[in-house]
């Protein structure tokens, strides 16, 4: 097998061919899929192996003093042959990995040949194919969390044994200096905890990505806005806490630190950074300096680490293990976000190519993941299946009917998009009753009662559903629960228009359909309005039709959410583009007049910004660049079609043009922007009236869903996406 090795005399990087690891007893032979380059702790090695035998002397003072105790007690001679032994030796590199378990050994009972577990340790979670894992440095992965993101436990881990060393308290204000991957982590951990936090490093970047996170401010260690924050979030008494994750030789932090900390406040060191406390700060706040060892209990303590010895959970509530699988769950349940720490993603094979990238600053990097040979093979073809619809012919299946004059609608939630871009186009609809209002809070649904005329408000949504006098029922609820509402709206026997998207998951979108195959009732829409827009369809009308493959592209300037935005709740409502993606995927579908066959996602910069690229049938493409670091001047919609000679381009939907043998260009829109919400409603009004089909087949919403679910499935596994089932 391979491993990353480094001989710390000469310096050099090597991928080695090393025997593989028994599987010793008491632990697990562990298949690396993803481990974690510690952009901090390993990097700092790897420089201090490219030194001179003086400059490998001044960093480590400590075994300097070793070396000296070693001459005055084996003399110079058995000395130097000992310490040059050492330093002539290949030491491996690692400690933070996801694999699966390819043996187990005597006496493990918690996980099997074929589970995924996340591993610690820098002898045991090695950048390595094979690795033997003693028991209390593995914990089982849990559902739904995907491997590159476990890959993370071991750092995780550090940052939370820091963060239960400052015992921050609901409410308190912490500072986290050093923004890299450890601090990136403390400051999800402390504001996940209810604490808010502050940053400081120099890096713009990196302070930029951290208030993205949940720190309330952050700036370079020499602004006065990194004190101004701390004055304003503590009434000037200063912050409860100081987490020192920063490195390097400078005593700013600890300065900093003592600067900012309240009287008795607490310092964390959990870095490796200088440390000359200035006596008089330190004292006259009478400050608690504190250092958390690593992962937690249990590190260095050979019974715990190599003979499997737990503690007990009565008298130390957190060991190193246990703060494995707290900070996995925190992951998969996203209280914790690592995916935007992902600056690169590289084969295990380019190892050595990569610490050298990273270690001459070409490759700028908050994390970086190694992919192994066996995880690239069995990602080249993840798939998604398009569930199949089934309309049955059995007596409950009803048939579409007409309906009196007027549709009677019933809402579902009445939030900002409600309110601004559906009711105010269905308020003064000829042929529209809105009957009933729902929402989880009584004062809501008086709103929109008062402002739009509906005839009742409740927060009793059984009733609507119970009324048979309602036709049909719109879904304008907070994402995860479109798909149950929808389900029940179904099996009620309403016509259903719920917004975008219509389920989170592939197991949502099963029990979608296995509604409609129940009741036999199909009279659904989605929330997919820019198919609708006028300017779009005139601009697809003068394309005319296509003969050959065409190429999409489609920029979605997204913009950065406003701190607080519910959209940020990934762990309860998806991903940003899992919510909004489905948007963009229709409309090209739409254009292509076909459903994708294959999805490829990447996040290129270890941002939110996306690049999405969608296979068609008839090879034709269309790449989604879904991007939040933009300008916000810049038009947030943009889209080229270009086939057969021709070039269809959308400004926005302000402005569209076709380029072929003829030009056309419209006039400029004066002022809004319809991007087809009133023709959408329209449409759907006048099916629930005429029983006619709906404006979107059900097979094309299922497979525009689909696509969007394939997104977040392609980024967990680095690979393409197959659609199994597409039409």
């Amino acid at each position: 097998m391979k491993q990353v090795v480094q001989n710390y005399k000469s310096g050099e990087l090597a991928l080695l061919d090393v025997p593989v690891p028994g599987c010793k007893a008491d632990g697990v032979l562990v298949r690396s899929a993803y481990s974690l380059i510690s952009t901090g702790t390993e990097l700092m090695k790897v420089s201090e192996a490219g030194m001179s035998m003086l400059g490998k002397a001044r960093s480590r003072p400590d075994q300097v003093a070793k070396v000296v105790q070693s001459v005055a007690t084996n003399g110079v001679p058995a000395t130097y042959r000992k310490v040059m032994g050492k330093l002539d030796s290949y030491t491996p590199l690692g400690y933070s990995l996801c694999g699966v378990v390819e043996q187990v050994g005597a006496g493990i009972d918690d996980v099997k040949v074929g589970d995924l577990v996340a591993c610690a340790g820098n002898e045991h979670a090695l950048h390595a194919e094979l690795n033997w894992v003693p028991k209390n440095l593995y914990a089982p992965m849990p559902d739904g969390l995907a491997p590159r993101h476990a890959a993370f436990g071991t750092v995780g881990s550090i940052a939370l044994q820091g963060v239960r060393q400052g015992e921050s308290r609901l409410g308190e204000v912490a500072l986290v200096i050093g923004l890299g991957l450890i601090g990136q982590l403390v400051v999800q951990l402390l504001t996940a905890s209810g604490v808010r936090v502050v940053g400081v490093d120099p890096d713009p970047a990196r302070c930029e990505l951290a208030e993205r996170l949940g720190a309330a401010a952050c700036g370079d260690p020499a602004s006065a806005a990194v004190e101004s924050a701390v004055a304003e979030l503590t009434d000037g008494h200063g912050v409860d806490q100081v987490y020192l994750a920063a490195g390097g030789a400078s005593n700013q932090p600890v300065e900093l630190a003592a600067r900012l900390c309240r009287d008795r406040g607490r310092v964390v060191d959990i870095g490796k950074c200088r440390l000359d406390l200035p006596w008089n700060a330190y004292y006259e706040k009478e400050l608690d300096v504190r250092f958390s060892r690593s992962y937690g209990p249990g590190r260095y303590d050979p019974a715990y680490e190599l003979e499997g010895r737990d503690y007990p959970i009565g008298y130390v509530r957190w060991t190193e293990r246990r703060n494995l699988a707290c900070f996995l769950d925190l992951v998969a349940r996203g209280k914790v976000d690592v995916e935007p720490l992902i600056s690169h993603i590289a084969d295990f094979d380019d190892a050595v190519e990569t610490y050298r990238s990273l270690k001459d600053g070409e490759l700028k990097a908050v994390a970086v993941l190694f992919r192994y040979p066996e995880q690239t093979a069995e990602a080249e073809a993840p798939a998604v299946t398009v569930p199949e619809v089934k309309r049955p012919a059995a007596a409950a299946a009803a048939p579409a009917r007409a309906v009196r004059t007027p549709v009677r609608l019933a809402f579902v939630g009445a939030g900002n998009y409600a309110t601004s871009m559906l009711l105010p186009h269905l308020a003064q609809r000829d042929g529209v009753e809105l009957s009933t209002v729902v929402t989880t809070t009584a004062l809501s649904a008086a709103n929109a009662q008062r402002k739009f005329g509906f005839s009742e408000a409740t927060t009793d949504l059984d009733a609507v559903l119970g009324d048979k006098s309602i036709d049909a029922v719109f879904v304008v609820t907070r994402h995860s629960s479109h798909a149950d509402l929808t389900r029940k709206a179904l099996l009620a026997g309403k016509a259903v228009f719920v917004e975008k998207p219509l389920a989170l998951t592939e197991d949502e979108l099963a029990g979608v359909l296995a509604a409609v195959e129940e009741s036999g009732n199909d009279r659904l829409q989605v929330g997919f309005n820019r198919r609708f827009a006028p300017l779009l369809l005139e601009a697809r009308k003068r394309f005319g039709t296509r003969t050959g493959p065409a190429s999409l592209r489609y920029l979605v300037n997204a913009g950065r959410l406003d701190h607080g935005s519910w959209y940020l709740q990934q762990g309860s409502e998806g991903s940003r583009f899992a919510g909004e993606g489905g948007h963009f995927i229709d409309t090209a579908s739409w254009l292509l007049d076909a459903d994708p066959v294959s999805v490829y996602a990447v996040a290129p910069s270890g941002n939110e910004d996306l690049q999405i690229v969608l296979g068609y049938p008839d090879g034709s493409t269309a790449t989604i660049s879904y991007v939040t670091t933009g300008s916000p001047g810049f038009p947030k919609e943009t889209l080229d079609l270009v086939a057969d000679g021709k070039v269809l381009r959308l400004d926005d939907f302000v402005r569209a043009s076709v380029y072929g043998r003829k030009r056309w260009v419209s006039s400029r829109l004066p002022k809004a922007r319809d991007k087809g919400q009133s023709a959408e409603l329209a449409a759907f009004v006048k099916a629930v009236r005429t029983g006619g089909p709906m404006p979107v087949p059900l097979e094309s919403l299922v497979a525009t869903t689909a696509a969007t679910l394939a997104v977040g499935a392609g980024l967990a596994g680095g690979a393409p996406v197959t659609l199994a089932g597409a039409r």
